[in-house]
């Protein structure tokens, strides 16, 4: 019989959007990689009513329930309670768990405010799990019985969530449960082509069903093709994903730059290395982001030499030597300027790769001629220079992203050839 989980996201402020929601997806991606499967989650604000009747649904449609989020000390941290009252059982102060939030002030510097002692309050039965970051200590509890439902509530914030999740939840899990069962995904990374051509490509695989889940997915000038099998234990689900991705390689091939969580500025690093070349990047529409997503990478100053963003005209004449007279008879955002600007910086820096970015991020700035979107990339080496004309669409940063994305890939290419 498959083991299910229903995760529960509490706080006004994911129900307002001022915060991603990502607990959601965390808890159920490290879920599924022990074979258990989330059939339901939520988002709930912090009410009272709501919390406790979404608590008591979920005992009755799941055998497991991951609840985030309300395990803080203020007036509006109403979890605890609600949990208390959800299944009978009485809050108990905890001296051990209270010691453990006196230290972490200490630790700290800091003197505690009384309300943190409310965390201290324990389900009656509860196991919990200390927090080594924040205050709010984690909970499990297992009703009676064999078939009964586990609840597990753990603090919102997730860098407090990920490794209590990690160290103490899922063991636990796998100890009580024992599921009979393996989930294992692969996510293929995919640059160069629309959603509708990769479909086109791989559709015959993408109908796949039996133990195998397909799925494909947009990102700004990225797709994701995902692959999940439940099998019975993990080297037969991973037999069977090599096999399927071996078939969608064959025939997506240079498009795909990697694989589950690898970006394509870890990538183009990777190669950087591996071919011992240097990078130079003059950027103006895309204001410093190719460099920002470089240097996301550690290890980047092995490879990346410079960074400029000559925004303005002026700029790109006197730190880049475009010509005023380039500039005022093609425009800043042209194939000739973009291309001088690759070509300069490479010099300037010394590298074996120069880019240059001028475009119309907009939302104005466009016209008839030029339109909002229209991006103009360069690649200069000893050997030449190319540029590539882009027309994306999007909002201002929708469209700097697609303009970094697109350097990425021309920077990837470029290194396959050398």
């Amino acid at each position: 019989m498959a083991i299910t989980a229903h995760v529960i996201c509490i706080g006004n402020e994911i129900m307002l959007g001022h915060i991603n929601n990502t607990n959601a997806q965390y808890a159920s991606k490290n879920l599924s990689d022990i074979g258990i499967k989330t059939t339901e989650q939520v988002s709930i604000p912090d009410e009272h009513e709501t919390i406790i009747s979404t608590i008591k649904n979920s005992l009755r449609g799941a055998n497991i329930i991951v609840i985030s989020g309300g395990l803080g000390p203020t007036v509006d941290d109403i979890t605890l309670d609600c949990i208390s009252k959800a299944l009978d059982r009485k809050l108990i102060f905890n001296s051990k768990v209270a010691s453990h939030i006196k230290a972490h002030f200490i630790k700290r510097g800091l003197s505690m405010p009384k309300n943190n002692l409310r965390q201290a309050l324990i389900p009656e039965g509860a196991k919990y799990i200390l927090n080594n970051i924040g205050s709010a200590p984690g909970l499990i509890i297992t009703g009676r019985g064999e078939t009964s439902t586990t609840l597990i509530a753990l603090p919102g914030v997730p860098f407090e969530l990920y490794p209590m999740f990690e160290k103490t939840v899922i063991p636990y899990l796998i100890n009580r449960f024992q599921p009979d069962k393996t989930i294992r995904s692969r996510i293929i990374k995919i640059t160069g082509l629309a959603e509708s051509k990769v479909n086109e490509k791989i559709e015959d695989i993408l109908k796949i069903s039996g133990n195998v889940e397909m799925g494909i997915y947009p990102h700004p000038e990225e797709i994701t093709v995902k692959i999940t099998v439940t099998e019975k234990n993990a080297k037969s689900a991973d037999a069977i994903i090599k096999k399927i991705e071996r078939r969608i390689k064959s025939r997506l091939g240079k498009h795909i730059f990697g694989y589950d969580d690898e970006t394509l500025e870890e990538i183009v690093g990777g190669l950087l290395l591996k071919k011992k070349k240097t990078l130079a990047i003059a950027e103006s529409c895309t204001g410093g982001l190719l460099a920002d997503r470089i240097t996301d990478v550690s290890g980047s100053s092995k490879y990346l030499r410079m960074g400029v963003v000559t925004y303005s005209n002026e700029s790109k004449n006197r730190l880049l030597s475009v010509p005023q007279e380039t500039i005022k008879k093609y425009g800043a955002v042209s194939k000739q300027v973009a291309a001088l600007m690759a070509k300069n910086i490479r010099l300037l820096a010394n590298a074996s790769i120069g880019i240059g970015i001028s475009g119309i991020a907009g939302p104005t700035g466009g016209s008839k001629k030029k339109p909002v979107g229209l991006i103009y990339i360069a690649l200069s080496t000893k050997k030449n220079t190319i540029c590539k004309e882009f027309r994306f669409l999007g909002q201002r940063n929708i469209i700097k992203h697609k303009a970094t994305q697109a350097a990425l890939d021309l920077i990837r290419n470029s290194l396959f050839k050398a």
